[in-house]
């Protein structure tokens, strides 16, 4: 794949980032390169390599996943404008 300067100037647009026409042509040299590079990644046989996270072998750190009910409810509604035991009154919507 390759990029024109038409396609710099329409990527800096949604950015919106100001590109000159200098650094439009610069950065379509620049993002050809990269381009030429993922391309040259997609040769290689990844058949069987399993994906990883990391390139170390690290253990995630996990929190107990456990359930609790906060034990204050009064404090979580304390702002509401209306409650009704312990939960938040809403009107009713109907369209």
């Amino acid at each position: 794949m390759s990029v024109d300067t038409a396609t710099v100037k329409r990527v800096a647009h949604l950015a919106r980032i100001a590109v000159t026409e200098e650094e439009a042509e610069k950065m379509t040299g620049e993002l050809n390169a990269i381009l030429g590079f993922v391309e040259q990644l997609d040769e290689v046989d990844v058949t069987g390599v399993e994906p990883m996270t990391s390139v170390v072998a690290v253990t995630m750190k996990k929190r107990a996943d456990g359930v609790t009910d906060g034990g204050y409810p009064d404090d979580v509604v304390a702002n509401a404008p209306e409650t009704e035991d312990h939960f938040f009154v809403v009107p009713k919507v109907v369209e």
